[in-house]
């Protein structure tokens, strides 16, 4: 089967090659992919910026049915169903106190597909039938894609976060994760401001389609006065910093009002200064957000189910072969998110 392989360590080493196809052991299934999305996790895996295990299939975005189960869950799973596919839990011990407690992104031995095992960027892949969240018959293989960066959306905004009705947010970079973080907030109902640079205007335009109240250029337009003047001076309620970048975090503290609460959403990839002190002297609530447990996958189909489409932010969508294209237009921010398939690929 065709698929899209990190061949070797060091920057690139990325191809489309020859995959043998994958049999199910006893306590899996196979899945036939219908669609999957290319994540900033898959360039920095190109880029060898994060941490994966090559050889190795990439792609963990993805959605797809059953057609052949182990020997030890035959008949235990629906094959009419279609799933979408949490990746991340491909290894874990099942023992620290992390798994125990559902935290399963700080295992220790946790490895994700895409980067630690095999992916989805080919036609067949082989999970565990506790990886499978069903999708009700109504909602799209488009959003059952997209479910995995929807649930690190709800994580932050809905779980980590205590965001109130009549609160006023602000979202700050506007990629796949910041503009479904806006998805989720304006589903809430809350007024939020989504700030962005000149390369984001494409992102920027979309955040007002799906219902900003303000978005910003802050490479044209003053980000503090935006805020004051959406707020009345007193700045924001909660803020959400998205982008990884360490003007972007410096920006959101400032616009934060005393006892407001941050949210670090975005990976810097490298230390960064920022001003601190603005934590103590307003009291500013901070948390970190990483990922998701099973229990935000179950509330982020509840959302799905309820008419809240994570699908909106797909601007591409490519055959598995033009995977190259795929990647330069994430990077270049001319796509929002591109949706790979492997039904016109050779298999």
């Amino acid at each position: 089967m065709i698929a899209i392989v990190k061949t070797t360590p060091g920057p690139g080493h990325v191809e489309l090659r020859d995959m043998p196809e994958p049999a199910p052991a006893d306590h899996q299934v196979k899945l036939e992919i219908s669609h999957c999305g290319i994540c900033g996790t898959d360039l920095h895996v190109f880029h060898d910026t994060f941490p994966n295990f090559p050889p190795v299939i990439l792609g963990h975005e993805f959605v797809g049915r059953v057609i052949e189960e182990g020997a030890a869950v035959r008949g235990r799973v629906d094959r009419s169903g279609r799933y979408a596919v949490l990746g991340a839990t491909a290894v874990t011990c099942g023992r620290c106190r992390y798994c125990r407690s559902g935290d399963f992104m700080f295992c220790l031995d946790r490895r994700g597909m895409g980067h630690g095992v095999h992916g989805a960027f080919t036609r067949y892949a082989c999970v565990r039938p506790d990886q499978l969240f069903r999708l009700d018959d109504n909602v799209p293989e488009e959003d059952g894609a997209l479910v995995e960066p929807l649930a690190a959306a709800v994580h932050a905004v809905t779980e980590m976060t205590v965001v109130r009705p009549g609160d006023i947010a602000l979202v700050s970079g506007p990629g796949p994760i910041g503009l479904l973080c806006l998805l989720v907030l304006v589903h809430q109902g809350i007024q939020t401001i989504v700030a962005g640079t000149t390369a984001d205007g494409r992102r920027l335009a979309l955040a007002r389609e799906f219902g900003a109240a303000r978005v910003v250029d802050v490479e044209t337009n003053n980000l503090q006065d935006a805020v004051g003047a959406e707020t009345g001076g007193t700045g924001v309620d909660v803020a959400f910093e998205v982008a990884g970048v360490a003007a972007s975090a410096a920006a959101c503290l400032d616009a934060l009002r005393p006892l407001g609460r941050y949210t670090q959403v975005g990976h810097f990839g490298r230390h960064i200064t920022v001003p601190f002190d603005r934590i103590g002297f307003r009291q500013l609530h901070v948390r970190g957000s990483v990922g998701y447990t099973a229990a935000t996958w179950d509330r982020t189909l509840r959302l799905i189910a309820r008419g809240l489409k994570p699908s909106r932010i797909v601007t591409h969508r490519l055959p598995l072969e033009r995977w190259h294209e795929g990647f330069e237009l994430f990077e270049r921010k001319e796509a929002v998110k591109v949706l790979l398939s492997a039904s016109s690929a050779s298999s």
